[in-house]
């Protein structure tokens, strides 16, 4: 597993502004109808989560990819705090704290992949945009140490208790 930088975090970080600000409905209509707005929050929750998942001890090809856009966002972190305020690069951003993935738990994820891989072919330009913003911004995100702590160690128990008992079920 890849450890994150403080550069990777910033581009996190700066994904999870972007979509707030985006999303943001102003105060007026978000208190006419929280419901309603909170709900367009959802697609981009749920890709969160997803790349959260991802960056938590997969192997295979959905690892190596998700180790790949991490390293990437890594990169280009650490480029943009260098070359945009004059910060060291490469400083990992706390310890990795969280619960690895049982085998149901992995394959409950593979199953997400596809069901990801489907919604983004489904969904129009916008929320296909969102989708693949939040699991970019859950992979950066999902492996920081605040973060691994909050809520990668209840998605990774949550993966590993609804695949256990989707395969306790199935065989």
């Amino acid at each position: 597993m890849n450890y994150v930088t403080f550069g990777g975090v910033t581009v996190g970080l700066c994904i999870l502004g972007y979509q707030l600000m985006t999303w943001w409905p102003g105060r007026k209509p978000l208190m006419k109808d929280p419901v309603k707005h909170a709900s367009k929050l959802l697609p981009w929750l749920a890709a969160w989560c997803y790349g959260c998942l991802t960056a938590l001890g997969i192997g295979g090809l959905i690892g190596t990819a998700s180790s790949s856009v991490l390293g990437l966002s890594n990169w280009l972190g650490d480029a943009a705090l260098v070359w945009g305020v004059g910060e060291s690069v490469g400083q990992q951003a706390g310890a990795k704290t969280f619960v690895p993935l049982s085998s149901p738990g992995a394959a409950l994820v593979l199953i997400a992949t596809v069901v990801f891989v489907a919604a983004v072919k489904k969904a129009g330009e916008e929320t296909s945009g969102q989708l693949k913003r939040g699991a970019w911004c859950g992979i950066t995100l999902g492996t920081s140490a605040g973060v691994a702590g909050f809520a990668a160690v209840p998605l990774a128990q949550a993966a590993n208790w609804l695949g256990g008992t989707v395969y306790t079920a199935v065989v």
